[in-house]
């Protein structure tokens, strides 16, 4: 059991550094969309990529820092049931949930965006929009983000398993 909580402890390492990028985005993202309205608003001008560059960030955002939400137990649920059970049956569900739910649908996602992904990029994908930026970069953000959930699943199945079994 112990190289199994080595690995899920890499695996939430791996996420919460990857998680910082994340919160340097919503930053960002704030930033250009102030200046966006600023600019829009003040000057009476606009520009396509500055406003695709807005959504770029936020698909970062979500996509690089969902796994990180997993590992700190954040994701949303619906509690009504869960939080009254004990924690021994709560970390039954859990690992039920991760097993047969999470990393099935985690998997098969990150392997479906991949090819999307890489079309965009062999094609060199550009936006319809004026002005606008090329579509690859964002688009690696799907099979990244799923194949970080993936890990993320796999590392907190470890760690129900571990409870379970008294190791943790």
């Amino acid at each position: 059991m112990k190289p199994l909580l080595s690995l899920s402890r890499l695996i939430d390492e791996i996420n919460r550094r990857i998680s910082k990028i994340a919160c340097w985005l919503v930053l960002l993202s704030c930033l250009v969309s102030g200046g966006n309205a600023l600019t829009r608003y003040g000057l009476n001008m606009s520009s396509n990529a500055w406003l695709e560059i807005q959504w770029y960030m936020f698909a970062g955002m979500f996509m690089l820092g969902a796994s990180y939400t997993l590992c700190r137990n954040e994701h949303v649920r619906v509690d009504i049931v869960y939080s009254h059970l004990s924690t021994r049956k709560q970390i039954w569900i859990d690992l039920f949930g991760g097993i047969f739910f999470l990393l099935p649908a985690a998997i098969i996602l990150a392997w479906m965006s991949w090819p999307v992904f890489y079309s965009s990029w062999a094609e060199h994908e550009m936006s319809g929009n004026a002005g606008g930026l090329i579509r690859w970069p964002v688009k690696i953000f799907l099979p990244l983000g799923f194949a970080l959930l993936t890990a993320q699943g796999i590392s907190e199945v470890i760690k129900r398993i571990a409870m379970l079994t008294g190791h943790m």
